[in-house]
């Protein structure tokens, strides 16, 4: 048989190949964005660092308010924003002049979808309960990602070595939400100070977005865009993409601060020993020049390790209560939003054992949800050891508020069951958005430690 660039069917072939073998050299020169290196010496007071601008809200008023939303797609981004809205309809009992609970928030950490919530009430404040419904929350944002990675278009992007599914994600993030605001935007702003927290995947490390871990990193956090920290926070693994970073480590002048090379082998100092063993790591830069970062609940679903750890750099380390006023704190409020799902399998009826896929995406979630479980012990034990060590003795009076939200709270099992039920993924039904924004509020409001965090209000008013 003769082949002949005038045959139709050969030179159309020819054609396509010649378009693919195009695309695949163009897309050679594609990379996502990477963040900027540090210009100078790292500042103390500079970026969107927790030592720039917690001590600022605690020294504010008598509380120091904690919030963690766990991940969980749409789920945990609907919850969280149901939680919001209930803190923004509470009044704090007896202000003058009068406050909402809203207002009472020092720090978010957030996870995955906690991450979205926290990002854009971050930036937007109360603007974000006109538009949120709508922009995010009632958005098939997980069927448009999957349309933009079946449209050709985007395939140059993503056979790129450099540029990823996430990185995708990112875009369209910034396309609905975001609006290509950087954490610069947030530098100046007097809402809530927001961690959102990711996961190194080559080391496990969990990696909060602060200008305190750049500085470890030599770089610059102030123009680095929102949107790909909260694809990065919420980039599941298999199922998105990594997102990268650049290590600029050794290049600043930068360094540690001596609580991470402090040997402390009792109580409080063995988790700030631990931290301080993982930011060494991530400052190797010889050795990781780059770190590529995956959905926060790998290392910690519930988000509440990075305000554990920092309650204990308050109780262990002396240096990092300058500035704060403790004598006039008279209350700690931890509220952890746990949007959990425990979905019926009913692997343990069949002799057979669960598939492959089945089982991969099942294991990530077995595993986080026993780390939860363990953390949420975690934060009783810390809140103890800073009442009996430190923040009492310094205070006075001083009373620990921990608030956990999750749906096995749900008196009904019926109600309990749909909400266990309810997918991880980035669509849900309005139905399922509206009663998961009405559960959030309303497990806030029946909560019995909550209603004793008002009626301390309450009372300290009454004596005021």
């Amino acid at each position: 048989m003769t082949f002949s660039l005038s045959n139709p069917s050969t030179g159309l072939s020819c054609r396509l190949a010649l378009v693919g073998l195009l695309i695949l050299v163009g897309s050679g020169c594609i990379h996502a964005p990477l963040n900027a290196p540090k210009v100078g010496e790292p500042s103390e007071t500079a970026g969107y660092s927790f030592r720039e601008r917690v001590p600022a809200r605690v020294n504010e008023g008598e509380t120091l308010f904690l919030v963690a939303f766990s991940g969980g797609g749409t789920r945990a981004a609907a919850m969280a924003y149901g939680v919001l809205e209930e803190l923004r309809r509470t009044p704090v009992p007896g202000s003058q002049p009068a406050r909402r609970m809203l207002d009472e928030i020092s720090v978010i950490s957030s996870v995955s979808g906690g991450s979205v919530t926290a990002a854009a009430y971050a930036l937007y404040g109360d603007a974000l309960f006109g538009s949120f419904e709508t922009n995010f929350l009632k958005r098939n944002v997980q069927g448009k990602l999957m349309g933009k990675t079946f449209n050709p278009c985007n395939w140059p992007r993503l056979w790129s070595p450099w540029y990823g599914r996430s990185d995708l994600a990112a875009r369209y993030y910034d396309q609905i939400l975001f609006h290509n605001a950087t954490f610069g935007d947030l530098a100046d702003r007097r809402r809530p100070f927001v961690m959102l927290n990711a996961t190194e995947v080559a080391t496990g490390i969990q990696f909060w977005f602060t200008q305190d871990i750049f500085d470890n990193l030599c770089s610059d956090l102030s123009s680095y865009s929102i949107a790909r920290a909260v694809a990065a926070s919420s980039a599941v693994p298999v199922l998105l993409s990594p997102i990268t970073l650049g290590n600029y480590a050794g290049s600043c002048g930068y360094e540690p601060p001596a609580w991470v090379s402090t040997s402390n082998p009792e109580g409080e100092g063995l988790a700030l020993m631990q931290r301080g063993k993982e930011l060494a790591i991530l400052r190797d830069s010889t050795h990781r020049p780059f770190l590529h970062l995956v959905d926060g609940g790998v290392a910690d679903n519930l988000g509440l390790r990075p305000l554990l750890e920092g309650l204990t750099y308050m109780a262990a380390v002396p240096a990092s209560r300058q500035g704060l006023n403790l004598t006039a704190l008279r209350r700690v409020v931890l509220l952890s939003v746990n949007a959990r799902s425990s979905p019926e399998n009913h692997w343990d009826r069949k002799e057979s054992p669960p598939g492959l896929i089945s089982l991969a995406m099942a294991a990530p979630s077995i595993t986080m949800d026993r780390y939860s479980r363990d953390t949420v012990a975690m934060m009783g034990m810390t809140v103890e050891m800073l009442r009996q060590k430190v923040l009492t003795a310094e205070s006075g009076s001083l009373s620990f508020f921990p608030v956990t939200l999750s749906f096995d709270e749900l008196k009904d099992p019926e109600e309990r069951h749909y909400f266990l039920n309810v997918p991880t993924s980035f669509f849900l039904t309005d139905e399922a958005v509206d009663r998961l924004r009405d559960v959030g509020g309303r497990l806030l409001r029946e909560s019995p430690d909550f209603q004793q965090l008002l009626q301390h209000y309450a009372k300290a008013a009454g004596k005021g």
